[in-house]
Protein backbone atom coordinates (compact mmCIF):
# COMPACT_ATOMS: atom_id res chain seq x y z
CA UNK A 1 0.00 0.00 0.00
CA UNK A 2 3.12 2.73 0.84
CA UNK A 3 4.19 2.09 -2.70
CA UNK A 4 1.10 2.91 -4.26
CA UNK A 5 0.56 5.70 -1.95
CA UNK A 6 4.15 6.96 -2.58
CA UNK A 7 3.21 6.43 -6.56
CA UNK A 8 0.18 8.88 -6.22
CA UNK A 9 1.77 11.62 -4.68
CA UNK A 10 4.52 11.64 -7.20
CA UNK A 11 1.32 11.61 -9.90
CA UNK A 12 -0.36 14.51 -8.08
CA UNK A 13 3.10 16.75 -7.81
CA UNK A 14 4.49 15.74 -11.14
CA UNK A 15 1.79 15.32 -13.65
CA UNK A 16 0.34 18.25 -15.95
CA UNK A 17 2.69 19.62 -18.53
CA UNK A 18 5.77 18.05 -17.72
CA UNK A 19 6.95 15.87 -20.54
CA UNK A 20 9.06 13.09 -18.46
CA UNK A 21 5.50 12.07 -16.52
CA UNK A 22 5.00 9.60 -18.99
CA UNK A 23 8.18 8.00 -18.53
CA UNK A 24 7.97 8.55 -15.02
CA UNK A 25 4.58 6.41 -14.89
CA UNK A 26 5.85 3.52 -17.31
CA UNK A 27 8.58 3.32 -14.58
CA UNK A 28 7.12 3.24 -11.63
CA UNK A 29 3.69 1.34 -12.80
CA UNK A 30 5.65 -1.12 -15.00
CA UNK A 31 3.29 0.11 -18.11
CA UNK A 32 4.99 -0.61 -21.56
CA UNK A 33 3.91 1.63 -24.14
CA UNK A 34 1.79 -0.16 -27.16
CA UNK A 35 3.15 -0.04 -31.10
CA UNK A 36 1.22 3.35 -31.31
CA UNK A 37 2.88 4.89 -28.80
CA UNK A 38 -0.40 5.11 -26.16
CA UNK A 39 0.35 3.70 -22.50
CA UNK A 40 -2.77 2.04 -20.30
CA UNK A 41 -3.16 3.88 -16.65
CA UNK A 42 -3.76 1.23 -13.98
CA UNK A 43 -5.22 1.51 -11.18
CA UNK A 44 -2.02 0.55 -9.10
CA UNK A 45 -1.23 4.81 -10.91
CA UNK A 46 -3.91 6.29 -9.60
CA UNK A 47 -5.01 4.32 -6.38
CA UNK A 48 -5.82 7.31 -4.96
CA UNK A 49 -8.45 8.28 -7.55
CA UNK A 50 -10.50 5.06 -7.27
CA UNK A 51 -13.14 3.77 -4.75
CA UNK A 52 -10.84 2.21 -2.67
CA UNK A 53 -9.45 5.60 -1.42
CA UNK A 54 -12.95 7.29 -0.50
CA UNK A 55 -12.75 8.65 3.05
CA UNK A 56 -14.69 6.45 5.34
CA UNK A 57 -17.97 8.79 5.70
CA UNK A 58 -17.99 8.70 1.89
CA UNK A 59 -18.26 5.32 1.64
CA UNK A 60 -20.82 4.86 3.82
CA UNK A 61 -23.10 7.47 2.66
CA UNK A 62 -22.81 6.12 -0.48
CA UNK A 63 -23.54 2.42 1.49
CA UNK A 64 -26.64 3.79 3.11
CA UNK A 65 -28.51 4.68 -0.01
CA UNK A 66 -27.71 1.62 -1.60
CA UNK A 67 -28.82 -0.17 0.95
CA UNK A 68 -31.93 1.22 0.55
CA UNK A 69 -31.93 0.68 -3.30
CA UNK A 70 -31.66 -2.60 -2.61
CA UNK A 71 -34.42 -2.88 0.28
CA UNK A 72 -36.85 -1.68 -2.29
CA UNK A 73 -35.95 -3.78 -5.13
CA UNK A 74 -36.61 -6.82 -2.20
CA UNK A 75 -39.56 -4.35 -0.93
CA UNK A 76 -41.25 -5.32 -4.48
CA UNK A 77 -41.10 -8.93 -4.34
CA UNK A 78 -42.55 -9.37 -0.88
CA UNK A 79 -44.92 -6.52 -0.53
CA UNK A 80 -47.09 -7.97 -3.54
CA UNK A 81 -48.73 -10.81 -1.35
CA UNK A 82 -50.69 -8.19 0.17
CA UNK A 83 -52.23 -7.66 -2.55
CA UNK A 84 -53.45 -11.03 -3.36
CA UNK A 85 -57.07 -10.37 -1.62
CA UNK A 86 -57.92 -7.22 -3.64
CA UNK A 87 -56.97 -9.03 -7.14
CA UNK A 88 -58.68 -11.74 -6.41
CA UNK A 89 -62.22 -9.83 -6.00
CA UNK A 90 -61.87 -7.43 -9.04
CA UNK A 91 -60.08 -10.26 -11.83
CA UNK A 92 -62.32 -12.97 -10.48
CA UNK A 93 -59.41 -15.06 -10.13
CA UNK A 94 -58.41 -17.45 -7.62
CA UNK A 95 -55.82 -17.07 -5.12
CA UNK A 96 -53.72 -19.21 -6.75
CA UNK A 97 -53.60 -17.32 -9.98
CA UNK A 98 -52.93 -14.00 -8.32
CA UNK A 99 -49.97 -15.58 -6.76
CA UNK A 100 -48.76 -15.99 -9.98
CA UNK A 101 -47.44 -12.42 -10.21
CA UNK A 102 -45.41 -12.86 -7.13
CA UNK A 103 -43.47 -16.35 -8.34
CA UNK A 104 -42.78 -14.24 -12.10
CA UNK A 105 -41.40 -11.57 -10.75
CA UNK A 106 -38.65 -13.05 -8.08
CA UNK A 107 -37.69 -15.68 -10.87
CA UNK A 108 -37.01 -12.71 -13.35
CA UNK A 109 -35.24 -11.03 -10.67
CA UNK A 110 -32.96 -14.18 -10.23
CA UNK A 111 -32.03 -13.69 -13.73
CA UNK A 112 -32.03 -10.06 -13.81
CA UNK A 113 -29.61 -9.23 -11.67
CA UNK A 114 -26.94 -11.70 -13.48
CA UNK A 115 -28.29 -10.13 -17.09
CA UNK A 116 -27.46 -6.64 -15.51
CA UNK A 117 -23.92 -7.65 -14.18
CA UNK A 118 -21.69 -7.29 -17.20
CA UNK A 119 -22.94 -4.10 -18.20
CA UNK A 120 -22.22 -2.54 -14.85
CA UNK A 121 -18.92 -3.54 -14.85
CA UNK A 122 -18.28 -2.10 -18.84
CA UNK A 123 -20.54 0.87 -18.67
CA UNK A 124 -20.30 1.68 -14.49
CA UNK A 125 -22.34 1.16 -11.90
CA UNK A 126 -24.15 4.52 -11.81
CA UNK A 127 -25.82 4.32 -14.94
CA UNK A 128 -26.80 1.06 -14.72
CA UNK A 129 -28.58 1.26 -11.24
CA UNK A 130 -30.16 4.58 -12.95
CA UNK A 131 -31.71 2.61 -15.79
CA UNK A 132 -32.49 -0.16 -13.66
CA UNK A 133 -34.68 1.76 -11.01
CA UNK A 134 -36.06 3.85 -14.02
CA UNK A 135 -37.53 0.64 -15.92
CA UNK A 136 -38.72 -0.72 -12.31
CA UNK A 137 -40.44 2.66 -11.75
CA UNK A 138 -42.30 2.78 -15.29
CA UNK A 139 -43.77 -1.29 -14.96
CA UNK A 140 -44.88 0.13 -11.48
CA UNK A 141 -47.09 2.28 -13.22
CA UNK A 142 -48.13 -0.35 -16.14
CA UNK A 143 -48.93 -2.76 -12.59
CA UNK A 144 -50.78 -0.01 -11.29
CA UNK A 145 -53.01 0.97 -14.20
CA UNK A 146 -53.61 -2.83 -15.63
CA UNK A 147 -57.19 -3.26 -17.34
CA UNK A 148 -56.83 -6.97 -16.10
CA UNK A 149 -54.39 -9.50 -14.19
CA UNK A 150 -52.35 -10.63 -17.51
CA UNK A 151 -50.87 -6.97 -17.74
CA UNK A 152 -50.02 -7.17 -14.33
CA UNK A 153 -47.88 -10.22 -14.67
CA UNK A 154 -46.62 -9.10 -17.39
CA UNK A 155 -45.67 -6.28 -15.59
CA UNK A 156 -44.12 -7.85 -12.98
CA UNK A 157 -42.31 -10.25 -14.93
CA UNK A 158 -40.75 -6.68 -16.25
CA UNK A 159 -40.35 -5.18 -13.25
CA UNK A 160 -39.00 -8.42 -11.87
CA UNK A 161 -36.34 -8.72 -15.24
CA UNK A 162 -35.34 -5.16 -15.12
CA UNK A 163 -34.16 -5.07 -11.22
CA UNK A 164 -30.33 -4.83 -10.66
CA UNK A 165 -30.03 -6.10 -7.26
CA UNK A 166 -26.99 -7.90 -5.55
CA UNK A 167 -24.88 -8.51 -8.69
CA UNK A 168 -24.48 -4.86 -8.82
CA UNK A 169 -24.48 -3.42 -5.27
CA UNK A 170 -22.46 -6.21 -3.89
CA UNK A 171 -20.16 -5.06 -6.77
CA UNK A 172 -20.00 -1.63 -5.41
CA UNK A 173 -18.93 -3.24 -2.22
CA UNK A 174 -15.84 -4.53 -4.09
CA UNK A 175 -15.14 -1.78 -5.58
CA UNK A 176 -14.36 0.47 -2.70
CA UNK A 177 -12.76 -1.77 -0.12
CA UNK A 178 -10.24 -4.50 -0.50
CA UNK A 179 -10.62 -8.23 -0.40
CA UNK A 180 -9.92 -8.15 3.42
CA UNK A 181 -11.58 -5.63 4.62
CA UNK A 182 -14.74 -5.92 2.75
CA UNK A 183 -16.97 -7.80 5.64
CA UNK A 184 -18.53 -4.86 7.70
CA UNK A 185 -19.98 -3.67 3.79
CA UNK A 186 -21.18 -7.05 2.77
CA UNK A 187 -22.83 -7.31 6.46
CA UNK A 188 -24.21 -4.13 5.44
CA UNK A 189 -26.25 -5.30 2.15
CA UNK A 190 -27.17 -8.72 2.85
CA UNK A 191 -29.09 -7.11 5.99
CA UNK A 192 -30.81 -4.80 3.35
CA UNK A 193 -31.37 -8.16 1.49
CA UNK A 194 -33.00 -10.14 3.93
CA UNK A 195 -34.67 -6.67 5.55
CA UNK A 196 -36.49 -5.55 2.62
CA UNK A 197 -37.68 -9.06 1.85
CA UNK A 198 -39.57 -8.66 5.73
CA UNK A 199 -40.61 -5.36 5.24
CA UNK A 200 -42.71 -6.12 2.45
CA UNK A 201 -45.39 -7.89 4.40
CA UNK A 202 -45.21 -5.23 7.31
CA UNK A 203 -46.01 -2.67 5.34
CA UNK A 204 -47.85 -4.33 3.04
CA UNK A 205 -50.45 -5.05 6.02
CA UNK A 206 -51.54 -1.55 6.23
CA UNK A 207 -52.08 -1.61 2.54
CA UNK A 208 -54.02 -4.14 2.54
CA UNK A 209 -56.45 -3.26 5.55
CA UNK A 210 -56.64 0.33 4.42
CA UNK A 211 -56.30 0.98 0.62
CA UNK A 212 -57.13 -0.63 -2.92
CA UNK A 213 -54.84 -3.33 -4.33
CA UNK A 214 -53.63 -0.57 -7.27
CA UNK A 215 -52.22 1.35 -3.93
CA UNK A 216 -49.62 -1.58 -3.28
CA UNK A 217 -47.82 -0.76 -6.58
CA UNK A 218 -48.48 2.51 -6.22
CA UNK A 219 -46.26 2.65 -3.08
CA UNK A 220 -43.83 0.62 -4.35
CA UNK A 221 -43.22 3.33 -7.20
CA UNK A 222 -43.20 6.21 -4.35
CA UNK A 223 -40.65 4.15 -2.52
CA UNK A 224 -38.42 3.12 -6.30
CA UNK A 225 -39.11 7.01 -6.97
CA UNK A 226 -37.05 8.06 -3.73
CA UNK A 227 -34.76 5.67 -3.55
CA UNK A 228 -33.80 6.45 -7.64
CA UNK A 229 -33.66 10.20 -6.74
CA UNK A 230 -31.26 10.00 -3.25
CA UNK A 231 -29.32 7.42 -5.73
CA UNK A 232 -28.72 10.25 -8.69
CA UNK A 233 -28.05 12.91 -6.45
CA UNK A 234 -25.56 11.13 -3.71
CA UNK A 235 -24.06 8.42 -5.58
CA UNK A 236 -21.02 9.11 -7.39
CA UNK A 237 -19.59 5.85 -9.87
CA UNK A 238 -17.31 3.88 -8.33
CA UNK A 239 -16.64 1.39 -11.09
CA UNK A 240 -12.62 1.14 -11.21
CA UNK A 241 -12.43 1.36 -15.10
CA UNK A 242 -14.36 3.71 -15.21
CA UNK A 243 -12.25 5.75 -13.21
CA UNK A 244 -9.43 5.10 -14.70
CA UNK A 245 -10.96 6.21 -17.75
CA UNK A 246 -12.28 9.63 -16.35
CA UNK A 247 -7.88 10.25 -14.89
CA UNK A 248 -6.55 9.21 -18.05
CA UNK A 249 -8.57 12.31 -19.93
CA UNK A 250 -7.88 14.67 -17.04
CA UNK A 251 -4.23 13.83 -17.61
CA UNK A 252 -4.48 14.28 -21.49
CA UNK A 253 -5.86 17.71 -20.99
CA UNK A 254 -3.56 18.43 -18.67
CA UNK A 255 -0.31 17.69 -21.24
CA UNK A 256 0.05 13.87 -21.10
CA UNK A 257 -1.16 13.19 -24.37
CA UNK A 258 -0.54 9.26 -24.66
CA UNK A 259 -1.92 8.57 -21.52
CA UNK A 260 -5.35 6.55 -21.69
CA UNK A 261 -7.62 4.16 -19.79
CA UNK A 262 -8.62 0.87 -20.13
CA UNK A 263 -11.84 0.65 -22.05
CA UNK A 264 -10.83 3.58 -24.21
CA UNK A 265 -8.21 1.39 -25.67
CA UNK A 266 -11.00 -1.37 -26.43
CA UNK A 267 -11.67 -1.54 -30.32
CA UNK A 268 -15.30 -2.73 -29.20
CA UNK A 269 -16.30 -2.22 -25.77
CA UNK A 270 -17.94 -5.69 -25.13
CA UNK A 271 -18.51 -8.71 -27.78
CA UNK A 272 -21.34 -10.76 -28.11
CA UNK A 273 -18.97 -13.78 -27.28
CA UNK A 274 -17.67 -11.76 -24.27
CA UNK A 275 -21.39 -11.28 -22.92
CA UNK A 276 -22.53 -14.56 -23.70
CA UNK A 277 -19.58 -15.58 -21.46
CA UNK A 278 -20.21 -13.42 -18.81
CA UNK A 279 -23.88 -14.36 -18.56
CA UNK A 280 -22.88 -17.64 -18.72
CA UNK A 281 -20.32 -17.65 -16.45
CA UNK A 282 -22.62 -17.88 -13.03
CA UNK A 283 -24.32 -21.09 -14.30
CA UNK A 284 -21.57 -22.73 -14.91
CA UNK A 285 -20.03 -22.49 -11.94
CA UNK A 286 -23.28 -23.05 -10.05
CA UNK A 287 -22.93 -26.92 -11.86
CA UNK A 288 -18.96 -27.16 -11.68
CA UNK A 289 -18.40 -26.23 -8.16
CA UNK A 290 -19.59 -27.60 -5.60
CA UNK A 291 -18.82 -25.08 -3.37
CA UNK A 292 -21.12 -22.54 -5.22
CA UNK A 293 -24.05 -25.20 -6.17
CA UNK A 294 -24.70 -26.73 -2.26
CA UNK A 295 -24.14 -23.09 -0.54
CA UNK A 296 -26.27 -21.33 -3.22
CA UNK A 297 -28.68 -24.15 -2.59
CA UNK A 298 -28.76 -24.15 1.01
CA UNK A 299 -29.01 -19.87 0.96
CA UNK A 300 -31.58 -19.98 -1.38
CA UNK A 301 -33.96 -22.59 0.81
CA UNK A 302 -33.24 -20.63 3.23
CA UNK A 303 -34.57 -17.62 1.61
CA UNK A 304 -37.75 -19.53 0.38
CA UNK A 305 -38.70 -20.10 4.16
CA UNK A 306 -39.60 -16.43 3.94
CA UNK A 307 -41.91 -16.38 0.91
CA UNK A 308 -43.43 -19.57 2.81
CA UNK A 309 -44.10 -17.69 5.72
CA UNK A 310 -45.74 -15.23 3.75
CA UNK A 311 -48.53 -17.69 3.47
CA UNK A 312 -48.30 -19.41 6.61
CA UNK A 313 -48.20 -16.48 8.79
CA UNK A 314 -51.93 -15.86 7.90
CA UNK A 315 -53.88 -19.33 8.85
CA UNK A 316 -51.24 -19.58 12.18
CA UNK A 317 -51.90 -16.27 13.62
CA UNK A 318 -55.44 -16.00 12.64
CA UNK A 319 -55.95 -18.51 15.39
CA UNK A 320 -55.49 -16.06 17.75
CA UNK A 321 -57.75 -13.47 15.99
CA UNK A 322 -55.08 -11.50 14.79
CA UNK A 323 -56.14 -9.41 12.06
CA UNK A 324 -54.28 -7.94 8.23
CA UNK A 325 -52.23 -6.00 10.24
CA UNK A 326 -51.56 -7.65 13.57
CA UNK A 327 -50.49 -10.79 10.78
CA UNK A 328 -48.01 -8.22 9.61
CA UNK A 329 -46.79 -6.82 12.88
CA UNK A 330 -45.85 -10.80 13.37
CA UNK A 331 -43.07 -10.11 10.61
CA UNK A 332 -41.61 -8.39 13.83
CA UNK A 333 -39.40 -10.77 15.28
CA UNK A 334 -37.65 -11.56 11.93
CA UNK A 335 -36.39 -8.06 11.99
CA UNK A 336 -35.13 -8.80 15.20
CA UNK A 337 -33.67 -11.84 14.06
CA UNK A 338 -31.92 -10.19 11.38
CA UNK A 339 -30.28 -7.18 13.77
CA UNK A 340 -29.35 -9.73 16.00
CA UNK A 341 -27.55 -11.99 13.51
CA UNK A 342 -25.85 -8.57 11.80
CA UNK A 343 -24.62 -7.74 14.90
CA UNK A 344 -23.38 -10.79 16.09
CA UNK A 345 -20.85 -10.80 13.42
CA UNK A 346 -18.93 -8.21 15.03
CA UNK A 347 -16.32 -9.74 16.90
CA UNK A 348 -15.59 -12.23 14.14
CA UNK A 349 -14.47 -10.32 11.56
CA UNK A 350 -12.92 -7.91 14.34
CA UNK A 351 -11.03 -10.56 15.50
CA UNK A 352 -10.29 -12.19 12.48
CA UNK A 353 -9.49 -8.92 10.49
CA UNK A 354 -6.39 -8.45 13.49
CA UNK A 355 -5.10 -11.61 12.50
CA UNK A 356 -4.88 -10.99 8.88
CA UNK A 357 -3.37 -8.07 9.27
CA UNK A 358 -0.64 -9.41 11.56
CA UNK A 359 -0.66 -12.19 9.04
CA UNK A 360 -2.20 -11.85 5.59
CA UNK A 361 -2.11 -15.70 4.78
CA UNK A 362 -2.58 -17.00 8.31
CA UNK A 363 -6.79 -17.75 8.09
CA UNK A 364 -7.95 -19.73 5.15
CA UNK A 365 -11.64 -18.72 3.75
CA UNK A 366 -13.41 -21.59 5.91
CA UNK A 367 -12.57 -19.51 9.01
CA UNK A 368 -15.91 -17.12 7.77
CA UNK A 369 -17.95 -20.13 8.25
CA UNK A 370 -17.39 -20.77 11.88
CA UNK A 371 -20.04 -19.10 13.58
CA UNK A 372 -22.35 -20.27 10.40
CA UNK A 373 -21.36 -23.67 12.20
CA UNK A 374 -23.51 -22.89 15.95
CA UNK A 375 -26.36 -20.72 13.86
CA UNK A 376 -27.05 -22.71 10.90
CA UNK A 377 -28.88 -24.98 13.60
CA UNK A 378 -31.33 -22.17 14.03
CA UNK A 379 -33.39 -22.89 11.42
CA UNK A 380 -34.14 -26.66 12.31
CA UNK A 381 -34.64 -25.51 15.63
CA UNK A 382 -36.93 -22.62 14.22
CA UNK A 383 -38.64 -24.20 12.11
CA UNK A 384 -40.04 -27.25 14.49
CA UNK A 385 -40.52 -24.70 17.49
CA UNK A 386 -42.31 -22.98 15.13
CA UNK A 387 -44.23 -25.98 13.67
CA UNK A 388 -45.50 -26.99 17.42
CA UNK A 389 -46.77 -24.07 18.48
CA UNK A 390 -48.81 -23.12 15.91
CA UNK A 391 -51.03 -25.26 17.77
CA UNK A 392 -53.28 -22.13 18.49
CA UNK A 393 -54.96 -21.43 21.95
CA UNK A 394 -55.45 -22.50 24.60
CA UNK A 395 -52.53 -24.98 24.39
CA UNK A 396 -49.82 -22.39 23.22
CA UNK A 397 -49.74 -18.52 23.59
CA UNK A 398 -48.86 -16.26 20.24
CA UNK A 399 -45.07 -15.44 21.72
CA UNK A 400 -44.24 -18.67 21.29
CA UNK A 401 -44.37 -19.05 17.59
CA UNK A 402 -42.63 -15.39 17.10
CA UNK A 403 -39.72 -16.66 19.52
CA UNK A 404 -38.85 -19.30 17.68
CA UNK A 405 -39.34 -17.12 14.18
CA UNK A 406 -36.52 -14.45 15.56
CA UNK A 407 -34.41 -18.05 15.73
CA UNK A 408 -35.27 -18.77 11.74
CA UNK A 409 -34.57 -14.39 11.19
CA UNK A 410 -31.30 -15.45 12.98
CA UNK A 411 -30.45 -18.30 10.81
CA UNK A 412 -31.28 -16.52 7.50
CA UNK A 413 -29.36 -14.07 7.86
CA UNK A 414 -25.91 -15.77 8.90
CA UNK A 415 -26.93 -18.23 6.13
CA UNK A 416 -26.66 -15.57 3.59
CA UNK A 417 -24.03 -13.74 4.89
CA UNK A 418 -21.93 -16.40 5.50
CA UNK A 419 -22.06 -18.35 2.40
CA UNK A 420 -21.76 -14.69 0.54
CA UNK A 421 -18.78 -13.96 2.54
CA UNK A 422 -17.04 -17.38 2.02
CA UNK A 423 -17.35 -17.60 -1.89
CA UNK A 424 -15.62 -13.97 -1.95
CA UNK A 425 -12.63 -15.35 -0.11
CA UNK A 426 -12.40 -18.46 -1.77
CA UNK A 427 -13.03 -17.34 -5.50
CA UNK A 428 -11.63 -13.62 -5.32
CA UNK A 429 -11.98 -12.25 -8.56
CA UNK A 430 -14.31 -15.09 -10.20
CA UNK A 431 -16.63 -13.88 -6.76
CA UNK A 432 -19.53 -11.86 -8.51
CA UNK A 433 -19.76 -15.11 -10.56
CA UNK A 434 -19.92 -17.56 -7.95
CA UNK A 435 -22.09 -15.35 -5.24
CA UNK A 436 -24.12 -14.93 -8.71
CA UNK A 437 -25.87 -18.11 -8.57
CA UNK A 438 -26.11 -17.91 -4.68
CA UNK A 439 -28.36 -15.11 -5.83
CA UNK A 440 -30.50 -16.89 -8.58
CA UNK A 441 -30.76 -19.80 -6.13
CA UNK A 442 -32.74 -17.77 -3.17
CA UNK A 443 -34.75 -15.51 -5.85
CA UNK A 444 -35.69 -18.80 -7.91
CA UNK A 445 -36.26 -21.04 -5.13
CA UNK A 446 -38.43 -18.12 -3.70
CA UNK A 447 -40.17 -17.65 -6.72
CA UNK A 448 -41.47 -21.10 -6.65
CA UNK A 449 -42.57 -21.18 -2.79
CA UNK A 450 -44.63 -18.60 -3.49
CA UNK A 451 -46.61 -21.23 -5.47
CA UNK A 452 -46.61 -24.17 -3.36
CA UNK A 453 -46.58 -22.94 0.30
CA UNK A 454 -50.23 -22.00 0.29
CA UNK A 455 -51.55 -25.71 -0.91
CA UNK A 456 -49.07 -26.97 1.52
CA UNK A 457 -50.21 -25.33 4.30
CA UNK A 458 -54.11 -26.18 3.08
CA UNK A 459 -53.95 -29.40 2.12
CA UNK A 460 -50.79 -31.79 4.23
CA UNK A 461 -52.56 -33.51 7.53
CA UNK A 462 -55.91 -33.56 8.63
CA UNK A 463 -56.00 -32.66 12.24
CA UNK A 464 -52.68 -30.74 12.06
CA UNK A 465 -52.41 -29.23 8.82
CA UNK A 466 -50.81 -26.29 10.21
CA UNK A 467 -47.81 -28.29 11.93
CA UNK A 468 -46.82 -30.81 9.58
CA UNK A 469 -45.92 -28.37 6.54
CA UNK A 470 -43.15 -26.46 8.94
CA UNK A 471 -42.24 -29.65 10.55
CA UNK A 472 -41.17 -31.14 6.54
CA UNK A 473 -39.66 -27.74 6.10
CA UNK A 474 -37.87 -28.28 9.68
CA UNK A 475 -36.38 -31.87 8.36
CA UNK A 476 -35.74 -30.69 5.01
CA UNK A 477 -33.22 -27.87 6.92
CA UNK A 478 -31.10 -30.63 8.66
CA UNK A 479 -29.94 -32.04 5.43
CA UNK A 480 -29.30 -28.72 3.41
CA UNK A 481 -27.33 -27.54 6.90
CA UNK A 482 -25.04 -30.40 6.31
CA UNK A 483 -22.78 -29.24 3.49
CA UNK A 484 -21.86 -26.26 6.05
CA UNK A 485 -19.73 -28.89 8.42
CA UNK A 486 -18.24 -30.67 5.08
CA UNK A 487 -16.87 -27.55 3.84
CA UNK A 488 -15.91 -26.13 7.06
CA UNK A 489 -13.70 -29.42 7.54
CA UNK A 490 -12.88 -30.57 4.01
CA UNK A 491 -13.02 -26.85 2.23
CA UNK A 492 -9.41 -26.79 1.25
CA UNK A 493 -9.57 -30.41 -0.16
CA UNK A 494 -12.30 -29.00 -2.31
CA UNK A 495 -10.43 -25.79 -2.90
CA UNK A 496 -7.63 -27.56 -4.38
CA UNK A 497 -9.57 -29.31 -7.07
CA UNK A 498 -10.96 -26.22 -8.05
CA UNK A 499 -9.02 -23.83 -10.51
CA UNK A 500 -10.32 -20.96 -9.84
CA UNK A 501 -10.06 -20.81 -6.22
CA UNK A 502 -6.11 -21.89 -6.75
CA UNK A 503 -5.75 -19.39 -8.98
CA UNK A 504 -6.89 -16.83 -7.12
CA UNK A 505 -4.56 -18.64 -4.02
CA UNK A 506 -1.28 -18.31 -5.83
CA UNK A 507 -2.07 -14.68 -7.55
CA UNK A 508 -2.72 -13.15 -3.85
CA UNK A 509 0.02 -14.59 -1.94
CA UNK A 510 2.35 -13.70 -4.90
CA UNK A 511 1.13 -9.93 -4.50
CA UNK A 512 0.86 -10.02 -0.59
CA UNK A 513 -2.88 -10.17 -0.77
CA UNK A 514 -3.71 -6.96 -2.11
CA UNK A 515 -6.38 -6.12 -4.81
CA UNK A 516 -4.72 -4.36 -7.69
CA UNK A 517 -3.14 -6.44 -10.18
CA UNK A 518 -0.59 -6.58 -13.54
CA UNK A 519 -2.40 -6.61 -17.22
CA UNK A 520 -0.51 -9.85 -17.14
CA UNK A 521 -3.01 -11.58 -14.44
CA UNK A 522 -5.65 -9.86 -15.70
CA UNK A 523 -4.98 -11.52 -19.37
CA UNK A 524 -4.34 -14.98 -17.76
CA UNK A 525 -7.45 -14.73 -14.88
CA UNK A 526 -9.87 -14.27 -18.59
CA UNK A 527 -8.49 -17.25 -20.15
CA UNK A 528 -8.82 -19.34 -17.12
CA UNK A 529 -12.93 -18.28 -16.84
CA UNK A 530 -12.98 -19.05 -20.09
CA UNK A 531 -11.50 -22.31 -20.31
Amino acid sequence: MATISQQSESSDNENGSNPKVSEKLQAQGGNSPRPDGKIEIHESDCYDKLGFSFPTWKKWTILSVIFAVQSSMNFNASVYASAIDGLTEEFTISGQAARVGQMIFLVAYGFGSELWAPWSEEFGRWPVLQLSLFFVNIWQILCGLAPNFGTIVVGRFLGGISSAGGSVTLGMVADMWEPDDQQYAVAFVVLSSVGGSVLGPIVGAFIGANLSWQWNFWVQLIFGGAVQALHFCIVPETRATILLDREAKKRRKAGESNIFGPDELKEHRISRKELLAIWGRPFVMFVREPIVLWLSLLSGFSDALIFTFLESFKPVFEQWGFGTVEVGLAFLPLVVGYFIAYFSFFPFIHKDRQIRRKDPDALQPEARLYWLLFTAPLETIGLFGFAWTSLGPPRVHWIAPMIFTSLIGIANYNIYMATIDYMVASYGPYSASATGGNALARDFLAGIAAMYSSPMYEKIGSTYHLEWPSTILAIAAIFVTIPIYIFYWKGPAIRAKSKFAQTLASDRKARGGHRVVTKKEEAHAHRLEEG
